[in-house]
């Protein structure tokens, strides 16, 4: 079973050469879609040398990397929408380019699918011991879940994670609209909509502080929960 990894990027000069690292050393059969959304901070320079296969880590086994450039900024979600029409393996899974998630998690992600329990998996930042988040993040985690839970009848536990993987198929069939950080509740709310359950299992996480480049929010949080809201309704 091939793993598709769509990864958004958005000026992350920093971090860049480690999580594709990180990806690449994962021993799974795989394809890395790297969209960069018009980045500014030397991230798009960079990206042009993996793209052209100056970087060695690219020439690694098993791993196939394709990058993609928007000629404008454009957000987090159309990042992934870009990368979803370009992705090829059986499975897919978004990844973040600031080290919050580790890839080696993708094995405990892929278990649920690959045994047939599960056609979409969530990585649940609280099922894990290993959670370093910041406060407002924690509580607007907190109350957007038992919003979803509420609207939708889930149990989900992290409705936000970044680390949402899924058969290719149920992906494909669902059509996403959001240009920004709104795409995670559009996700859930329309694979819920479809009567797909959710499984969840544990990841690690740490969060980066806003010092450090982080890019959500508060206001990002009331743009999910009215998206929450909006796809209950509508389509």
């Amino acid at each position: 079973m091939r793993l598709s990894v769509i990864m958004p990027v958005y000026n992350e000069i920093k971090t860049i050469k480690e999580i594709i690292a990180r990806v690449c050393a994962v021993d799974i059969e795989k394809e890395m879609i790297i969209v960069d959304d018009f980045s500014s901070d030397g991230t798009r320079e960079f990206l042009k040398t993996v793209d052209s296969g100056q970087w060695s880590v690219v020439s690694k086994p098993a791993n196939h990397i394709k990058v993609i450039f928007h000629e404008k900024n454009q957000g987090k979600g159309a990042a992934v929408r870009t990368g979803l029409e370009r992705v090829a393996g059986d499975v897919a899974v978004i990844q973040d380019a600031d080290l919050e998630y580790d890839p080696s998690d993708y094995v405990k992600l892929m278990e649920p699918i690959i045994s047939g329990k599960a056609d979409v998996v969530y990585g649940s930042r609280f099922l894990s011991l290993r959670y370093i988040v910041l406060p407002w993040n924690y509580i607007a985690n907190k109350v957007l879940n038992l919003v979803t839970n509420v609207l939708f009848f889930s149990s989900l536990t992290d409705m936000e994670t970044c680390y949402k993987m899924f058969r290719t198929e149920i992906m494909k069939g669902i059509s996403l609209k959001s240009r920004g950080f709104e795409l995670e509740p559009e996700i859930t709310a329309k694979i819920l909509k479809k009567g797909i359950r959710i499984t969840e299992v544990p990841v690690s996480y740490y969060s980066r502080k806003y010092s450090e480049g982080k890019k959500i929010t508060w206001r990002d949080g009331f743009h999910a929960l009215w998206s929450l809201i909006k796809y209950r309704i509508t389509d």
